[in-house]
């Protein structure tokens, strides 16, 4: 690979192409793609955060009870939340219903959390720390795949166009000097 970087009789012009763009590729790699990712996850775990912190603060939860029972883990299904229908009382005593997300199998009269927003109407829970860092760590393993994915098919594509300029300098390389090698004239 050295040899490509030389001035040298020998070396084409798609060898130097070639060999920069490994250059740059391979930084792309090693040093953009694992930074980008850590950029984006933070990033990523930052806005996560600040979301959970924000519905915690505009929404609150209120203790609910089961009517129904939530169905089961069964061998068909990886479901282990259901969303069934829950009894809360406001502050003035009234009684409200709406659907809760809860643990598969809990049962009929059990209590749960139920996170509602300004209006009184049901929400989901702020993610957890765990979820917050599970998105934050697949945005970034996401960017930094991808950025590596392009540039592997960047450099698959770069080494097939230089592969197929060289072949192709060959073939007229060739019918130029065949003849007077071999004696035959076209």
């Amino acid at each position: 690979m050295g040899w490509r970087w030389r001035r040298s009789p020998l070396r084409r012009r798609s060898d130097a192409v070639e060999a920069w763009t490994v250059l740059l590729l391979g930084t792309a790699v090693l040093v953009v793609a694992p930074a980008a990712g850590a950029f984006a996850g933070s990033a990523s775990y930052d806005s996560e955060h600040a979301r959970a912190e924000r519905q915690r603060v505009d929404n609150r939860v209120v203790q609910g009870t089961l009517t129904e029972d939530a169905p089961s883990v069964n061998r068909f299904s990886s479901r282990t939340r259901h969303r069934v229908e829950v009894r809360w009382t406001d502050r003035e005593g009234t009684v409200h219903t709406t659907e809760a997300e809860v643990e598969a199998g809990t049962r009929k009269g059990s209590s749960t959390d139920i996170w509602l927003d300004a209006r009184g109407h049901a929400t989901t829970a702020p993610k957890t720390e765990d979820a917050q860092w599970t998105t934050a760590i697949a945005t970034g393993s996401g960017v930094t795949f991808a950025i590596w994915a392009v540039s592997g098919a960047s450099w698959v594509t770069v080494r097939v166009v230089a592969d197929r300029r060289r072949l192709a300098k060959w073939e007229r390389a060739w019918a130029r000097i065949e003849p007077r090698w071999s004696g035959h004239r076209p």
